[in-house]
């Protein structure tokens, strides 16, 4: 399928409320959409691969995995979250960076362009396939966890980034993770439960052997295949580091991140009047007529 006959199976404001289906991995977020609005699935495939310019675009069905894969051929990848079966369309709008935001950045800063289906059933262009190239307002950004319900994205230019010679992961118990965030040049990852720490080190032999050389002087570790998964029945919260002493485990902090995964549902974010009327403005101007995944809410 291509982005024109994406377009078409969408429809316009005539054609009825309508969701684009990834792999379901994170289904829920949000919220799910009403009854009765109509799936449709994005077109699929790795259309251009640039390595000299570090971009590369693809269309939104396409499995994070796969596109993983084909940028490994060259010695890249783009910092998404690799979720088995979940497409680069869903993580997108979902919003959620991976847990190696602390070293690779947000997910929103990979983003470079994005073409998209309004609510009238037609394609729009936001952004380019450049690094500088943004004037006025960044609709690319304010897509990235939008949840599909101010268009439903079809394709995206993506900042690459040259692979690890090595990505190694290490975990150790009772160790200060402030102190060790400090002392740490550029790591990966540092997550933390309360007692036990996960730290990810990224780069050349030498570079690894060196962080390791900062860590060890903090306390013993032991390397481990990667880091704990939260279950897919824990929520995401943000936290300033300072809240953290005030939960009680089980947790699972994203250090340095400000992300903090916990147990069950959270109490829904209460919006101030001032960002609940921004998020009605923008709502009414790209989808007035409210069919794009209605029921989802973004908070």
């Amino acid at each position: 399928m291509d982005l024109n006959a994406f377009a078409a199976e969408i429809g316009g404001v005539d054609a009825g409320p309508v969701t684009v289906v990834g792999g379901r991995t994170q289904w829920d977020v949000g919220g799910r959409p009403d009854a009765g609005t109509r799936e449709v699935r994005a077109p699929v495939g790795v259309v251009e691969h640039q390595p000299a310019e570090l971009t590369v675009r693809v269309r939104a069905g396409t499995r994070v995995t796969d596109l993983d894969a084909a940028l490994a051929e060259h010695g890249q990848f783009a910092a998404l979250p690799l979720h088995t079966h979940a497409t680069v369309g869903g993580v997108l709008a979902v919003g959620h960076s991976s847990v190696k935001r602390l070293g690779h950045g947000p997910l929103r800063d990979t983003v470079l362009e994005i073409r998209f289906v309004n609510d009238a059933g037609h394609l729009v262009k936001a952004g380019g396939p450049v690094v500088k190239n943004v004037s006025g307002f960044d609709l690319c950004r304010l897509f990235v966890g939008s949840l599909g319900t101010l268009g439903l994205i079809g394709e995206v230019v993506l900042r690459c980034r040259p692979r690890p010679e090595l990505s190694h992961w290490m975990r150790g118990r009772d160790i200060e993770v402030q102190a060790l965030s400090r002392s740490l040049f550029r790591p990966t990852a540092i997550l933390w439960d309360g007692q036990t720490t996960w730290l990810c080190l990224e780069g050349s032999a030498v570079d690894i052997a060196d962080q390791r050389a900062v860590a060890d002087r903090l306390g013993s570790w032991e390397d481990v295949e990667g880091p704990p998964t939260p279950s897919p029945d824990w929520s995401r919260v943000s936290l300033r580091p300072s809240a953290l002493a005030r939960i009680a485990p089980p947790f699972l902090a994203q250090v340095g991140v400000g992300v903090v995964h916990v147990p069950g549902p959270v109490a829904s974010v209460t919006l101030s009047p001032e960002v609940a009327e921004v998020h009605r403005r923008l709502k009414e101007a790209f989808d007035p007529g409210g069919r794009l995944n209605p029921g989802r809410r973004v908070s």
